[in-house]
């Protein structure tokens, strides 16, 4: 799986919400920093030359839909993630988002609670 811009990654969300869109609809959903057309269809045929996007062929217009899974993506992101930020240490990892003050010590013991359950 290629690395992806963060316009790319931008559009893929896009995508994942909508499960098929045509490049109008993708340019709808775009709140900032909005593309011109022809830009935003270079950035998606490339998701699809990448691998993360197919298509529909309606005479000459198209119809995309992302190939990669949301969640795939997201595991592979979080992996490298863990792996370059916190010596591939979730315990590190954990730790930051708690000293950050983004995880709440209720959060903390909700967590170890899934944990032991699926044990």
């Amino acid at each position: 799986m290629e690395k992806l811009t963060n316009k790319e990654e931008e559009i893929m969300h896009i995508l994942w919400k909508l499960e098929k869109a045509f490049v109008k609809d993708v340019l709808n959903e775009i709140t900032d920093d909005k593309p011109h057309y022809n830009t935003l269809s270079t950035i998606i045929r490339n998701l699809e030359d990448k691998g993360y996007v197919g298509h529909n062929a309606y005479g000459k217009t198209h119809q995309y839909y992302p190939i990669v899974k949301k969640a795939d993506y997201r595991k592979r992101f979080m992996s490298q993630a863990i792996d370059h930020y916190f010596n591939n240490s979730y315990k590190n990892m954990v730790s930051f988002f708690a000293q950050e003050e983004k995880l709440s010590v209720e959060d903390l013991k909700e967590i170890i609670a899934l944990i032991e359950k699926d044990k």
